[in-house]
């Protein structure tokens, strides 16, 4: 494929990215990510033959990919860990204030709606949720937690994190990342390990 065509590709991709963390998979049809991209129909069948679950996933996966690498990077920081979660907190707290609050989590609004009935993409979710999970665990781990226990932990600030994200968008405030930051500092002391 030649460098228009990725260009394109990459195109569709963003767009799907943009729309379906907005949107949510139903709200999103293929004719809205034909218009945000600017692409020909022709080609987003191209680049994708199977379809709408096809594109989606890899804009999971590359939205999943920019989180991680951000957590992997502020994990990569040596700070403490409820320093590197709060600037993480506040990173996607900046991100969805620019948005007017249309954007939260770039996973959560497919992974909710389509859990039950599309399993590749299900399966995408579980996989970026399990990666940040192991991320954060792995931070923890660097700063003297146990596997277990730092398993258990991240698990615990993953949940804190999606479930400020969420309330934030609704609320069109800042303030469950903010109350969330708090506890997470609560459950990343040294001394609750």
């Amino acid at each position: 494929m030649g460098a228009k065509g990725e260009e394109t590709r990459a195109r569709l991709v963003q767009a799907t990215r943009e729309l379906v963390e907005e949107r949510g998979y139903y709200g999103t049809g293929l004719n809205d990510v034909l218009a945000a991209s600017g692409a020909p129909r022709g080609s987003m069948y191209f680049h994708f033959p199977a379809g709408k679950d096809e594109m989606v996933a890899l804009a999971l996966t590359e939205a999943g990919q920019d989180i991680g690498a951000l957590i992997a990077g502020a994990a990569e920081s040596g700070e403490p860990p409820a320093d590197v979660v709060r600037r993480l907190l506040e990173a996607l707290g900046d991100r969805m204030e620019e948005s007017g609050y249309a954007k939260g989590c770039p996973v959560a609004t497919v992974a909710l709606e389509t859990a039950a009935g599309h399993e590749q993409l299900r399966r995408v979710c579980a996989d970026t949720y399990q990666s940040w999970q192991d991320a954060l665990a792995g931070m923890l781990v660097r700063h003297g937690r146990d596997s277990a226990g730092a398993e258990a932990t991240a698990s615990a600030v993953l949940a804190l994190a999606e479930g400020a994200l969420l309330l934030s968008r609704v609320a069109h405030s800042r303030t469950p990342l903010d109350r969330a930051a708090h506890a997470a500092e609560l459950l990343l002391r040294p001394d609750s390990a």
